[in-house]
């Protein structure tokens, strides 16, 4: 099976789903009941009746914080893969295991680095 081919079976796969998807759509658009009230229109939030508007001032400090932690989060999923491979590295291999070693004490240098920066800064403390 050539190069092309391959991607014309995925090309075919992705046409077919999204077909199967608008197909799903419409018969659920045909078949729903369709009966508004205002009640169904109104807001529900956990059985209380909601008050006042929407919007809401939020501290910039929450976003921050989840920020930090979806990037810490995912830094440490990339150490994974690499204490797995490390195992496997030897003088024989290409990469050499003193470079692999380097590399990962840098790659979390850098990320202690970043948390003792935002530390720091304050946007650690929660108030």
């Amino acid at each position: 099976m050539s190069f092309y081919q391959q991607y014309g079976i995925v090309a075919i796969v992705a046409v077919f789903g999204a077909l199967l998807y608008a197909v799903i759509m419409l018969v659920n658009r045909i078949m729903r009941p369709t009966i508004p009230s205002p009640l169904k229109l109104s807001v529900y939030e956990c059985g209380v009746e909601s008050e006042g508007v929407g919007w809401s001032q939020m501290n910039i400090r929450y976003y921050v914080f989840a920020f930090l932690f979806v990037i810490f989060d995912v830094e440490a999923v990339f150490i994974f893969p690499w204490a797995v491979i490390v195992g496997d590295l030897d003088a024989t291999t290409r990469i050499s295991p003193v470079f692999a070693l380097v590399a990962m004490f840098l790659f979390i240098g850098t990320l202690l680095e970043g948390l003792a920066y935002a530390w720091k800064k304050g946007v650690l403390t929660w108030e």
